[in-house]
């Protein structure tokens, strides 16, 4: 997510963007930087013991399984009036974040987008995807998030301003676990879900299991939502593929315990069957097996 903001937010302020990075990333990101849209860009790079101005606004935009180390880093940065927006995938970095830095320093976020991430280069349209950031409820602005409005406005990242960020956060982490994990598992791009009934059944049962365990704490999607994101996801450019399946193709581990691991948690401990969600957590982790010879061919 961090090559959807960066090149805007360092063109808009090149005085005060700076990337947080150390070990064999910060390496990575001197030497070679990183190219967006065919363009390479080496940002400046600040590593987490260095202290200075605090930042005004932190955008966390790591892996689900990095999010415990990226609270640490960030602390330096951290002032009295730093903002924190997480970008993560996922329903509970928010809540990790406030537990961590208090609730005034969080705003709620999420990411809608695609993007095709290889070997250090990213290719996307920049204006296809967007930030939705804001207070949990936001019927008015509050000053915090027209502060970030401002931000945004000045560096031309397209944004929207949910009135229930929750319902929000609920709504993409469904499409998340119906879409990436089945693209993952089948090793298929998007484009699958434009041609295959049979992709698609996977794909909405698994939502339905989602729908399911956020009605019952509260947070209301289910099938107007699905509907909705049927014909939403046949926008998406046939050959774009999801991170879970990036990883897997880049022999990296994924988030699938914060994906299908968390769905399984939440309906073992609400009463709620989530077989689907079952068999991504327990096929996702074989193929990372295969990845790490664990399983010979």
């Amino acid at each position: 997510m961090g090559v959807f903001f960066a090149p805007r937010l360092a063109a808009a302020y090149p005085e005060g963007f700076r990337v947080i990075a150390d070990g064999e990333r910060k390496r990575r990101l001197d030497k070679r930087g990183v190219t967006v849209n065919g363009v390479n860009y080496k940002f400046p790079i600040i590593t987490p013991d260095e202290k200075g101005d605090p930042a005004d606004l932190i955008l966390i935009g790591v892996k689900g399984y990095g999010l415990d180390q990226a609270i640490e880093d960030i602390r330096n940065q951290v002032g009295e009036e730093t903002l924190i927006i997480s970008l993560l995938n996922g329903v509970d970095s928010e809540e990790k974040l406030i537990n961590s830095f208090g609730e005034k320093h969080v705003l709620y976020g999420y990411m809608r987008m695609s993007v095709v991430m290889k070997d250090g280069k990213a290719d996307f349209d920049p204006y296809w995807g967007k930030i939705h950031f804001g207070e949990k409820l936001n019927k008015e602005y509050s000053e915090r998030v027209l502060a970030v409005k401002e931000v945004f406005d000045k560096a031309d990242i397209p944004y929207e301003i949910d009135e229930d960020m929750l319902k929000g956060i609920w709504f993409k982490f469904m499409c998340n676990i119906g879409e990436n994990m089945t693209c993952a598992l089948l090793g298929i791009p998007f484009g699958g879900f434009h041609v295959s009934d049979h992709a698609n059944w996977v794909r909405i049962e698994a939502m339905k299991e989602v729908a399911a365990i956020a009605q019952k704490k509260g947070i209301n999607i289910g099938k107007e939502e699905i509907e909705m994101q049927n014909k939403t996801i046949l926008t998406i450019p046939y050959p774009n593929k999801p991170s879970t399946l990036q990883d897997l193709e880049a022999f990296k581990h994924t988030e699938i315990d914060m994906f299908a691991g968390t769905v399984i948690q939440m309906g073992r401990e609400l009463g709620i069957p989530t077989p689907i969600c079952e068999m991504f957590y327990h096929g996702i982790h074989v193929l990372e097996e295969k990845n790490d010879g664990f399983i010979r061919l």
